[in-house]
């Protein structure tokens, strides 16, 4: 979704468990390299990420009801499970980026209008369908 909406992103396999140190130069680096939003996914009981993985044990439910537990004051914008979410995450983030980016904005919208394309031109398909 961010390639096919134009937006510079950065794309790494960091573990907050396995590889702490990596996760904590990452997240304290990020504002300087001029990273506006993070998506961060994560599976089984991890906090903090926004999109949960499908698993192979609860099929994602785990993942998700440990991300959207989190105490009050620490705000994380949780999506759908698995691919969806993937792509809703990505679709958040624009919009987030959108708010200060009228050129953004503009290509957000244009995305949004054929999304709503291809729905009615679905709809009008199988309207015309014989019963």
């Amino acid at each position: 979704m961010l390639q096919k909406l134009s937006i510079p992103h950065e794309v790494r396999v960091i573990s907050a468990h396995r590889t702490p140190d990596v996760a904590q130069t990452f997240a304290t680096g990020a504002e300087d390299r001029g990273l506006q939003v993070i998506i961060a996914a994560a599976e089984k009981a991890a906090h903090l990420a926004g999109v949960p993985m499908s698993t192979s044990d609860m099929g994602g439910l785990d993942s998700l009801l440990s991300m959207v537990q989190m105490p009050a004051g620490i705000p994380v914008g949780t999506v759908a499970i698995g691919e969806a979410g993937a792509k809703n995450a990505a679709l958040l983030a624009v919009s987030i980026l959108a708010l200060s980016d009228i050129g953004l904005s503009n290509e957000l919208k244009t995305f949004r209008q054929q999304m709503r394309t291809e729905v009615e031109a679905a709809d009008a398909e199988i309207s015309n369908m014989p019963n």
